[in-house]
């Protein structure tokens, strides 16, 4: 069900509060790094009990543009798409057209029969022990990796770094085979699948998995790399164009969006959400990390990719959500999310 969305019309504006804010003041000497002027910047937001308390720009979305960061910004989200995969995963699940437990194999031509024990639960989850595609990328690959070639780059690997459902290890190559597993059974792209079934639906306007010349990222923000005084464009690598583990932009205004559709259960049912916010092995759900902060029940998760860090944690008990999306290779910011966290719990 969606929440007080009226209140975007009034609240998404550059330094607005929505509400009576006893920690108004508390970003702004956090984020001064990134409010210099002509440097790379960050988008800053707060939610509390449903009410944006702070959405807030700092710094330069395009330099060379001279475009700045505001609430309508869409940032590279890094590894912050997983929640947004394994939704659409949990999606499928609750239409019967996929199970957890269904052996990728049996879905995908192309796996390694090393992996015939990988189940779609354990890629979600992180416990495929599939190896780290990044590590497989030919000598002289040429252009950007896809999701495809991420499979294509397994295909003939004799081992895993343990065996399935055994142990966690954080794997982008399970992602990305998600990404395909949904196309899969979906019969839609990655791309239109998530736009038809999550952004359209949550009225996320800006939000997009960006293909290169296939559509395009309104409102973007470049990603810089500043050293010293030094800065410089570094927004695309070889692995920008995978996109189930990496590949969505979004902005402030539409993670309040999203954020607020957890609560409810436009998505999937009651017991698949909840599922989606439970941990397996480690603390990792679907997508999410699900931990303890402050004495208060979290779900986060950060992103890190060439230009660009971000982190939402959500505090659901309560209802406090914190977001902070950067377009420089550093420093990390999930720090500094949980500095402003602490202002409110």
């Amino acid at each position: 069900m969606k929440r007080h969305l009226g209140l975007l019309l009034g609240c998404l504006l550059v330094g607005a509060s929505c509400t009576s804010d006893p920690y108004a003041d508390l970003p702004n000497p956090l984020f001064r790094s990134y409010d210099g002027g002509d440097v790379p910047g960050a988008a800053v937001m707060i939610i509390r009990k449903g009410e944006i308390q702070r959405a807030e720009g700092y710094g330069m979305a395009n330099l060379e543009a001279g475009r700045p960061v505001t609430p309508a910004t869409n940032f590279r989200l890094a590894s912050v798409t997983k929640q947004f995969t394994a939704m659409a995963v949990a999606m499928l699940v609750d239409e019967g057209l996929l199970g957890l437990d269904h052996p990728v194999h049996s879905i995908l031509d192309g796996m390694p029969v090393v992996a015939r024990d990988v189940t779609v639960r354990h890629l979600i989850q992180h416990q495929s022990g599939l190896l780290d595609y990044e590590s497989l990328i030919p000598e002289g690959f040429e252009g950007q990796a896809s999701d495809a070639d991420v499979l294509t780059f397994i295909s003939t690997t004799d081992s895993l770094y343990f065996s399935p459902g055994t142990d966690y290890r954080y794997s982008n190559t399970g992602y990305a085979l998600l990404s395909l597993i949904i196309e899969e059974r979906s019969g839609l792209s990655f791309p239109d699948f998530l736009q038809t079934r999550i952004f359209e639906l949550l009225d996320m306007t800006g939000s997009v998995a960006f293909v290169d010349g296939e559509n395009e990222v309104t409102n973007r923000a470049f990603g810089y790399t500043v050293d010293g005084d030094e800065v410089t464009l570094s927004d695309q690598s070889q692995t920008s164009a995978v996109l189930g583990d990496g590949g969505i932009y979004s902005s402030l205004n539409d993670l309040y969006r999203w954020d607020q559709a957890l609560y409810g259960d436009e998505l999937v049912g009651d017991s698949l959400m909840s599922l989606v916010f439970t941990p397996g092995l480690s603390d990792y759900g679907f997508g999410w990390r699900i931990d303890t902060h402050l004495g208060h029940r979290r779900h986060g998760h950060t992103g890190s990719t060439r230009g660009f860090r971000t982190v939402i944690h959500r505090y659901p008990d309560a209802e406090l959500t914190v977001v902070v999306l950067t377009n420089r290779n550093g420093p990390a910011v999930a720090e500094l999310a949980e500095r402003v966290a602490a202002g409110y719990l």
